[in-house]
C-alpha cells in the first residue's frame, strides 16, 4: 500500500542468497539466545525488575532487561549482514557467491542508518523507563523524536496504492507525508508496547510479522529485495532467540524492547517492499485493540494513555483462559491473516480481508465488553 522511493532496476531472476539468509538469521538467533540469560541476570543485579502484582499479575520478581538482548542481537546481525552486501558501499564481493547479497538502491544504507539511530534512541529511553519508570510525556516525546530521525533519513510514507483501482495515488504533500509517517511509527511503537501484557505475546506476534515481511521482500516481490529482506530476518532471529525465556512462565520480560520492536516493525513496513497491507493484516488485531481501548477510555472519561486491564488479552485472561492459550490463539490469528497477506495478490481482496478481520474483532470487543459489564454488575 505504500513505500519509499527506490531503484527498481533489479533483475527479477536473481538467485536467492540462502546462505546469507541462514547466516544472518543464525547470528541474530544465537546472540539473543546467549544474551537473554545475561540480561536476566543483569536486571536482577541492578534491580531493574518487575515486582509481583500489577496488571500482569506475575507471581514473582522478573527482570525487565530482556529487550537489551533483542536489541543487541538485531543490531549485531544487521551490522554483520552489511558485510555480505554487493553494490553501493558493499563489501560482499570478497565472500562466496552463496553469501553475497545484491543492493541496487544507493539510498538504502542511508535509511538503514535512520533505522539504527532512531531505534537506538527509543531503546535507550525505554531502558531508562525500565529503570526509573518515566511518566508518559517523556516517552511520547521520545517516540516523536525517534520517528523524526527516521523521517530525516528518508523513511517516509509518500503515497498509497488505491485497493479499488490498483493505481498509485499522487505523492502526498510533504507535510502530509511527515504527519502520516509520524502517526504510523508512533502507532506501531505503542501497539507493540501495549501488546506486551502476557508472557511471549508481543515477541511472538512480532516474529510472525517479521516472517511475513521477510517472505514478501525475498520471494514475492518482482524484483525481489534481498538486501532489505535481511532486516526483518534479523529481527525474526532475535525475537525467536528471546522467546524461550519469555514464553509463559516468563523468566525475563521484554521491557524496553517493546518500543524498539514496534519502531523497527513500523520502519520495515515502510521500506520492506511496499507492502504495508501485510503488516496491517498481521498486526491488525493488536492495532484494533489499541484503537478500541483509546475510544473506550475516552467514552468513560478516562485518560487514554493510562494503562488498565481493558486490553483484549487481559479480558480473555479474566475470563479464565490461561496465558498460553491466549498467546497461542493470538499467534494463530495473526499468522492466518499474515498468510492471507502473502497468498492474496489482489489489493481489493486484501482490503476485504482487512474489513473481515475488523468486523470479527469488533464483534469480539463488544461481546467481551458486555461480559465485563455483566460480571461487574453481578459482583
Amino acid at each position: 500500500m505504500t513505500q519509499v522511493t527506490g531503484s527498481s532496476a533489479q533483475d527479477s531472476h536473481l538467485s536467492v542468497p540462502y546462505g546469507a539468509f541462514a547466516l544472518v538469521f543464525g547470528i541474530a538467533f544465537a546472540l539473543a539466545l546467549g544474551l537473554t540469560p545475561l540480561a536476566r541476570w543483569l536486571g536482577g543485579r541492578l534491580g531493574i525488575v518487575a515486582h509481583p502484582g500489577g496488571r500482569r499479575r506475575h507471581p514473582e520478581t522478573v527482570s525487565r532487561l530482556g529487550g537489551m538482548a533483542v536489541y543487541l542481537a538485531f543490531v549485531g546481525a544487521v551490522l554483520a549482514s552489511q558485510l555480505l552486501i554487493v553494490g553501493p558501499l558493499g563489501l560482499g564481493q570478497r565472500f562466496p557467491a552463496a553469501l553475497q547479497v545484491p543492493r541496487f538502491d544507493d539510498k538504502e544504507i542511508f535509511r538503514l542508518a535512520g533505522l539504527l539511530l532512531g531505534g537506538t534512541l527509543i531503546f535507550v529511553v525505554g531502558l531508562i523507563d525500565d529503570w526509573k519508570e518515566l511518566p508518559p510525556l517523556p516517552q511520547y516525546l521520545a517516540q516523536i523524536v525517534s520517528a523524526g530521525v527516521a523521517i530525516t533519513f528518508l523513511i517516509l510514507i509518500e503515497y498509497v496504492n488505491n485497493p479499488l483501482t490498483g493505481q498509485q495515488t499522487p505523492d502526498f504533500p510533504y507535510l502530509i507525508t511527515v504527519t502520516v509517517t509520524l502517526f504510523w511509527l508512533g502507532l506501531m511503537m505503542n501497539t507493540v508496547n501495549w501488546l506486551d501484557g502476557l508472557d511471549g505475546l508481543a515477541a511472538g506476534v512480532a516474529a510472525i510479522a517479521c516472517g511475513v515481511l521477510f517472505v514478501n521482500a525475498a520471494f514475492r516481490l518482482d524484483p525481489p529485495q534481498h538486501s532489505v529482506a535481511l532486516l526483518p530476518l534479523a529481527l525474526l532471529g532475535a525475537t525467536l532467540g528471546f522467546l524461550p525465556y519469555n514464553f509463559a512462565p516468563a523468566r525475563v520480560f521484554l521491557g524496553s524492547g517493546a518500543y524498539f520492536i514496534g519502531f523497527v516493525l513500523g520502519v520495515l513496513s515502510i521500506i520492506g517492499g511496499a507492502k504495508m497491507a501485510a503488516i496491517l493484516l498481521v498486526m491488525g488485531l493488536p492495532l484494533l485493540d489499541v484503537v478500541w481501548q483509546i475510544v473506550n477510555r475516552l467514552a468513560h472519561g478516562q485518560n487514554p494513555i493510562i494503562g488498565d486491564r481493558g486490553h483484549l488479552h487481559f479480558r480473555l485472561l479474566d475470563l479464565g483462559l490461561s496465558q498460553r492459550q491466549i498467546v497461542v490463539g493470538y499467534y494463530v490469528f495473526c499468522a492466518a491473516f499474515g498468510g492471507l497477506a502473502l497468498a492474496i495478490p489482489s489489493r481489493l481482496y486484501k482490503l476485504i480481508a482487512l474489513l473481515l478481520m475488523g468486523a470479527l474483532s469488533l464483534v469480539g470487543f463488544i461481546w467481551l465488553s458486555q461480559r465485563h459489564t455483566s460480571s461487574g454488575r453481578s459482583k
